[in-house]
């Protein structure tokens, strides 16, 4: 499964109605760390594909999210389960560290 790209429209119906576990990862072009973490993201979502849904939010095209969840500095990568936030993680971890906080998320 891609990574979704999401935004105001079509984030309640693919984050918060999921049913299953969400990775949202707010970045931006801008972002050096965003660009180190956005290829470990990618990885993510083929690796959980069916067990995870892994969307990416830009924080200058969809403020009103970013303010929604109080995204203050990015990457900021939220995990939603059953629409709620269940677990949140700012800046850049290495792919072994987000695999595991996955594994015990879902």
């Amino acid at each position: 499964m891609p990574v979704l790209h999401l935004g105001s429209k079509d984030f309640e119906a693919e984050v918060l109605r999921s049913g299953i576990p969400v990775l949202v990862d707010f970045w931006a072009e801008w972002c050096g760390p965003c660009k180190m973490i956005g290829p470990i993201i990618d990885e993510i979502a083929s690796d959980f594909k069916g067990r995870l849904k892994v969307g990416k939010v830009n924080v200058d095209e969809a403020q009103d999210l970013a303010g929604n969840y109080s995204v203050m500095s990015i990457p900021t990568l939220l995990f939603f389960k059953k629409g709620k936030i269940v677990e949140q993680v700012v800046g850049v971890m290495s792919k072994e560290q987000l695999v595991e906080k996955i594994e015990s998320i879902i």
